[in-house]
């Protein structure tokens, strides 16, 4: 022992510690499998187990299921009742939505007109100026003017009145 007795006391400690972790642990891999066994079985996360000094937890990751977006059958039903009704309009509508196409900037209910039986804003073939009102799309109980970007005639009207529309849906042809 040295001068420091505070210091002995601290090296006797060390020493005690690692005949502790020389002398290893002794795993009861049995008892490992059984709780294994028993998360499966039971589909729990974690289990834990005190004995005494001796404490065992088992865990395992659950991976999260991938979440898949499919429409709701609703809305499928009027689409393919339309395609199966009027087979001649299906090659007459585009393939891909043209470019120039103005689009919806938000989700919500697209009308054609100012108030119901009112006239539309727009026909096919008619001119438009620039800022002037294509449709409104209400959302949220708002109701949005969507104006041309542009000056020119009107080529296609790709929705219809009080129809449910997407952000960046194409809704107007300008030409």
């Amino acid at each position: 022992m040295g001068a420091n007795p505070q210091a002995d006391k601290a090296e006797a400690g060390r020493n005690t510690n690692a005949s502790k972790k020389d002398a290893g642990m002794n795993i009861d891999s049995k008892l490992v499998r059984e709780l294994a066994e028993l998360l499966a079985d039971t589909g729990l996360s974690e289990i834990e187990v005190e004995d005494g000094e001796r404490k065992i937890r088992v865990a395992r990751q659950i991976a999260a299921a991938p979440v898949a977006y499919s429409p709701p059958p609703a809305a499928l039903a009027p689409a393919a009742a339309a395609a199966t009704v009027a087979p001649a309009e299906a090659p007459a509508a585009p393939a891909a939505a043209p470019v120039d196409a103005v689009k919806s900037p938000m989700v919500g209910t697209v009308y054609l007109a100012p108030e119901p039986g009112a006239a539309d804003f727009i026909a096919v073939g008619k001119p438009v100026k620039a800022g002037e009102t294509l449709v409104i799309i209400e959302a949220m109980k708002v109701m949005n003017p969507i104006i041309a970007p542009k000056a020119g005639t009107i080529q296609a009207i790709l929705v219809e009145n009080a129809q449910p529309v997407e952000f960046d849906q194409p809704l107007v042809v300008i030409g």
